[in-house]
C-alpha cells in the first residue's frame, strides 16, 4: 500500500474556514441556517463549520448529525446487508430553513441522494446546499457540490482517506493506492 498526503492539519483548517466564509458570503449571513453533518466524519466536520460561522458572525447556528444507512441504494454492492446505524439528531427542525448538508468525501453522490432522502422525511427545507471537504469526481448522480475544501481528481484504484482528530488523532487527508500484485509471483 502506497500512501501520499494530500492534506496536512493545516490544510483541513484552511479549507474549513474557506468553506466556512463562503457560506456566509453566499446566505447573506447565518440566519436561518442549519447545518447537518453525515456520519462519521462529516458530523465533526460540521461542528467545526458550525464554529467557524460563530466566530465570524456571533451567532450559533445550529448542527443536526444525519445517518443515511438506510437510505442508501448501494448496501449489497458496498457488502453491508446489515448497516451500523447511528442515530440522527435534528432536533431544531429543517422546514423553511436553509440547510447545508455536510460530509468529508464526494465521490459517487449516492450518499449525499441518501441525505436528500432522509432530510425531507424531517420536513421541506428551503433549499438544501452541500459542503464537502475533498471533491474527488467520478459522479455516478448529477450531484455537486456548493463549498469544496479540495478537489482533487483521483483514479478510480486509488482511495481517500480522511483522518480526524475526533475520530482518528490527527488532522489529514491521504491518498493511497494498493500495490499492484507483482507479475512474477505466483
Amino acid at each position: 500500500m502506497v500512501e501520499r498526503k494530500i492534506m496536512n492539519r493545516e490544510d483541513v483548517r484552511r479549507a474549513l474556514t474557506r468553506v466556512a466564509h463562503e457560506i456566509l458570503e453566499r446566505n447573506r449571513g447565518a440566519e436561518d441556517l442549519v447545518i447537518v453533518g453525515i456520519y462519521t466524519r462529516g458530523v465533526h466536520l460540521a461542528r467545526r463549520i458550525a464554529a467557524n460561522l460563530a466566530e465570524f458572525e456571533g451567532i450559533d447556528v445550529p448542527v443536526a448529525t444525519l445517518d443515511v444507512s438506510l437510505y442508501r441504494d448501494d448496501l449489497r454492492a458496498r457488502g453491508q446487508s446489515q448497516p451500523r446505524v447511528q442515530p440522527t439528531d435534528i432536533p431544531m427542525g429543517i422546514q423553511g430553513k436553509r440547510v447545508v448538508l455536510v460530509d468529508d468525501v464526494l465521490y459517487t453522490g449516492r450518499t449525499i441522494r441518501a441525505a436528500m432522502d432522509a432530510l425531507v422525511d424531517f420536513g421541506r427545507p428551503e433549499q438544501i446546499q452541500l459542503a464537502i471537504l475533498l471533491d474527488r469526481g467520478h459522479r455516478e448522480l448529477p450531484i455537486r457540490a456548493d463549498y469544496v475544501g479540495q478537489n482533487l481528481p483521483t483514479a478510480f484504484e486509488e482511495r481517500v482517506k480522511v483522518r480526524l482528530m475526533e475520530t482518528d488523532g490527527t488532522d489529514e487527508v491521504a491518498l493511497i493506492l494498493d500495490d499492484p500484485v507483482d507479475s512474477d509471483e505466483e
